[in-house]
């Protein structure tokens, strides 16, 4: 009997939900139909169909108002395929990035810009700038910085010639896992995978296989391909990589640092709009001089700006001079942040600011 009234409870409770996903589907469609007419008024005003300043907005209210039980991560899961969805019915996004497919740069890129996105792999950073700026692509996502392993800096090099703009960030855990055919630790005879993966991994493999030789390439999925036609290989690779090459976990989240997180930057021809919760990026040369970088330093704490990041790079084509790399919390549009710079560019041999771009929620 109670059996009986149990079944029928959740025959009730199904046709309320299959009722409200009817409901759900009717109300994407409407959502659809606008955005549809809104790609062909962007069109006629050539405007920018991506706009992260918006998406970012959307995000911000709908996590405001959610009351639950719904989590708010997994609504916001929810919305970035929507948007994703709706962008290409606008005009399909086509990216490039690090690759090859499955690497962290790659789940960056489908963690902001959805699974409707096209995303192009390529070699190294270098073509990843230069798709974008000859057109090829709408936008780049390249790693800038890691919390274990610090800066990548091919990609700030990249930056002193190229005339591209940060228009977002995106920020990723990286959780590492030991992947191979079988599965199986005695199958191992040498482990790959990229040099930072290896030594976010080190104190893991030094306990474990201390005497299997570790070989650098040049992604964490260039490892798991390898793996996958050599059975004594083993990778440090994403779970993705997993999946997407047919292999089996030997043990998961061998990373050092349960705090792992990586930077990477969405680049494109076009600066972002202000949102109100922004970071805006520059970069500077000065000569190496006494107090030199203290005198360049000062108008953003005379102006109580947040530098959030300060990084350093030897200008290659003068010894003794170095390029620095500078994060601050505000947008350009800020009276404040434009007032630091304006002063600072009076005393420095070489300035570019890079973006203003939505901080990552």
């Amino acid at each position: 009997m109670a059996k009986s009234k149990n079944e029928k409870r959740i025959k009730e409770l199904r046709k309320k939900i299959d009722t409200i996903d009817l409901e759900i589907l009717k109300l994407l469609n409407k959502r659809a139909s606008y955005v549809v007419e809104m790609g062909k008024t962007k069109l006629e005003g050539q405007r920018e169909f991506y706009a992260p300043e918006r998406e970012r907005e959307i995000y911000r209210k709908l996590l405001a108002k959610n009351k639950g039980p719904f989590p708010n991560q997994a609504l916001k899961n929810v919305y970035r395929e929507i948007m994703s969805g709706a962008l290409s019915l606008e005009k399909p996004i086509k990216v490039a990035f690090l690759g090859p497919p499955a690497t962290f740069t790659h789940q960056a890129c489908i963690q902001h810009f959805g699974l409707s996105g096209e995303f192009v792999p390529k070699n190294d950073i270098t073509d990843v700038f230069g798709d974008v700026e000859r057109g090829r692509v709408d936008y780049g996502v390249v790693p800038i910085e890691n919390t274990t392993e610090g800066v990548v800096s091919h990609t700030l090099d990249m930056f002193i010639s190229s005339q591209l703009k940060i228009c977002s960030e995106i920020l990723i855990e990286v959780s590492l896992s030991l992947l191979n055919k079988s599965g199986k630790p005695d199958d191992i005879t040498k482990v790959c995978s990229h040099p930072h993966a290896i030594a976010q991994s080190s104190h893991w493999l030094k306990e474990h296989l201390p005497k299997i030789p570790l070989v650098d390439v040049s992604s964490t999925a260039a490892a798991a391909q390898m793996a996958t036609v050599d059975s004594s290989t083993a990778a440090i690779a994403s779970d993705a990589a997993k999946d997407l090459y047919d292999l089996k976990v030997v043990e998961k989240k061998i990373e050092d640092n349960a705090n792992n997180f990586t930077r990477f930057l969405v680049i494109g021809r076009k600066e972002a709009k202000k949102t109100g919760s922004d970071k805006t990026s520059i970069m500077f040369a000065i000569k190496d001089a006494p107090g030199a970088l203290y005198k360049m330093l000062r108008p953003f704490a005379a102006t109580g700006i947040n530098l959030t990041k300060i990084e350093s790079r030897p200008l290659k084509r003068k010894a003794w001079e170095y390029i620095f790399f500078l994060d601050m919390d505000g947008h350009i549009k800020d009276r404040k942040i434009k007032q630091a710079i304006e002063e600072l560019e009076g005393r420095c041999s070489f300035l570019k600011i890079l973006g203003s771009y939505p901080k990552s929620p």
